[in-house]
């Protein structure tokens, strides 16, 4: 039976759909928390800012749409909110840091304090089960989402994000 992939051995997939996904300006750290309607707002207004296909109003509704159908928290901290959007020409996303946890229902009613917000284009099916996949690996690492909570800034948030390999930054 062939051994069952460890996140060190996917660490460059895994590292490269970050990279590929984010960029420094998607990066934002210690915002304030707050609901889920605010925070999905701020998304699309950081997407809205760099990438012109979007529409603030279709991704704000794809994301709360994705939200009714259950959490995209994790637990520990963590949502990874997510939709596919027709107007999306590539995978992106955007990943904050709160200085206040926001209520997402996470199954372990903890407020959740780092947000990886995902848009695919709606035709990626499979791909955005495999980038989901792959951040719920990355985000599983406590030693990640710590190092992610000590950013002081955007630039450090995003270094640490798309630079994490090995367990350390």
């Amino acid at each position: 039976m062939p051994a069952i992939p460890t996140m060190s051995q996917e660490t460059p997939h895994a590292a490269n759909s970050v990279s590929d996904l984010l960029t420094p300006a998607r990066s934002l750290c210690r915002i304030p928390g707050g609901s889920k309607k605010h925070l999905f707002d701020l998304v699309a207004e950081v997407l809205g800012s760099d990438r012109d296909e979007f529409h603030p109003d279709e991704l704000v509704a794809g994301m709360l749409a994705r939200e009714k159908l259950g959490s995209t928290a994790l637990g520990n901290g963590i949502a990874i909110p997510h939709c596919r959007l027709k107007d999306c020409e590539s995978p992106c996303g955007v990943l904050l840091t709160l200085s206040s946890g926001a209520d997402f229902d996470a199954p372990d009613d903890e407020d959740v304090d780092l947000l990886f917000a995902l848009v695919v284009p709606s035709e990626a099916t499979q791909e955005h089960l495999n980038l989901l996949a792959d951040l719920a690996r990355l985000f599983s690492q406590s030693d990640f989402r710590e190092s992610l909570r000590r950013c002081t800034s955007n630039e450090a948030l995003f270094d640490t994000a798309i630079n994490w390999t090995t367990g350390t930054a």
